[in-house]
């Protein structure tokens, strides 16, 4: 028994491997915690420059919509003759993208890229607009007034460990609509 206990009770050097491993082991885990991070602060920020491109673009709309509140309603509409008809302006939500991300065009692709290594950062593409206008005479109805449904496809390269692994896709998507004031 005694031989079994000595070899335990001499234990000079033993822990400097076992705080490497350790150290490794917290130095893997916080990389792959930043990178998790780094992927939502990407795809979070994404988002917001698209909800500001199409809150913009739901802004721009403003005067059309005006006519359909003051008579009741809150669709895109403008006085025609007897009637009333269709009016929606559909704004450039990629162009303001671009300028609120800093993004170049290239091919059907949008990119950020860094400034030192010309690495890409992310890209979008396929941006999907759907503007769906308040029927008319709808009334002020939560279901029923100017709305904008928007999405775009997100690519963001991943890495980890110092190697390139496959990059995140997910479809970015958000809604705004025009809700009258009074």
């Amino acid at each position: 028994m005694k031989k079994r206990i000595k070899p335990l009770q001499n234990n000079h050097g033993n822990g400097y491997p076992l705080a490497v491993a350790i150290t490794l082991c917290l130095v893997m885990i916080f990389t792959g915690i930043s990178e998790y991070f780094r992927l939502l602060i990407v795809a979070q920020g994404v988002r917001d420059a698209m909800q500001d491109a199409v809150i913009s673009t739901v802004t721009e709309n403003y005067d059309d919509v005006y006519h359909g509140v003051r008579e009741g309603y809150s669709g895109g509409y403008q006085p025609n003759l007897d009637d009333f008809k269709e009016s929606i302006d559909y704004g450039d939500i990629y162009n303001k993208m671009d300028t609120i991300l800093g993004l170049t065009v290239e091919n059907d692709y949008h990119k950020k890229v860094t400034d030192d290594k010309n690495n890409i950062q992310f890209k979008i593409w396929n941006l999907d607009v759907d503007i769906k206008n308040a029927p008319f005479a709808s009334g002020d109805q939560d279901s029923r007034r100017f709305k904008i449904n928007s999405s775009v496809n997100l690519e963001v390269p991943v890495s980890f460990g110092g190697k390139l692994l496959p990059p995140m896709h997910i479809k970015v998507e958000n809604s705004a609509g025009y809700t009258p004031k009074f």
